[in-house]
């Protein structure tokens, strides 16, 4: 595979595809995969939330600001797929109960990408050790599929050539101790239950690029 940029219509964009396909192949060509990079930037997914308290959340294994580590990168980016460590505290006194996702604002899809969407987590359980996303949850915990089409977690993998993508990792206090949701719940689904029942939230933001 090749990556190169060219400019259509006065865009600048990365193409994606095979060797024998040269940078300057007239049109669309259909099998190469293509991405805007001077799409506009997207907003953080909390400045799109309504306001509440915030508190902290704090990992072994994610930085806010700093790139993510192989082991929590998609196989298909050459990862290892691993969940990360997250612990958190300061959560209002009348949480009932805890969500957790990791959102990707920064996908080319007009809808960003998630990556984990994590739900009923009681609220005597305050950290996730690494590699939770599977066998390793709290009793009564459940995940969806991400945007992969798998269950649990799914680590990045921004398309190769593509500009910075931020991955937030986002912790929810809920005031239920439980929401009516399986394995069957889309990440969208997730979060609209998930957004009225938030009595606070804390998050990191971790960066990958390749």
């Amino acid at each position: 595979m090749w990556l190169c940029h060219i400019e259509i219509r006065g865009r600048r964009m990365a193409v994606i595809g095979a060797r024998s396909v040269g940078c300057n192949a007239p049109g669309w060509p259909t099998s190469l995969e293509a991405m805007w990079l001077d799409r506009p930037a997207a907003p953080d997914p909390h400045d799109l939330m309504h306001a509440v308290p915030s508190f902290v959340v704090e990992s072994d294994d994610v930085a806010d600001a700093e790139p993510l580590d192989m082991a929590f990168v998609h196989g298909s980016a050459g990862g290892e797929n691993v969940s990360p460590h997250l612990t958190w505290r300061g959560f209002p006194e009348e949480t009932q109960s805890f969500a957790v996702t990791c959102f990707d604002p920064d996908a080319p899809t007009g809808s960003g990408f998630w990556h984990w969407s994590l739900f009923n987590i009681p609220a005597s359980v305050t950290e996730l050790a690494r590699d939770a996303s599977g066998d390793g949850l709290p009793d009564g915990a459940g995940e969806a599929r991400n945007d992969f089409g798998e269950l649990g977690y799914g680590g990045a993998s921004p398309p190769p050539g593509d500009r910075e993508h931020r991955y937030v990792f986002t912790v929810f206090a809920l005031d239920v101790d439980h929401l009516e949701l399986d394995s069957s719940a889309s990440p969208a689904y997730v979060g609209f239950n998930v957004s009225p029942h938030t009595l606070a939230r804390g998050a990191l933001r971790a960066t990958f690029q390749h």
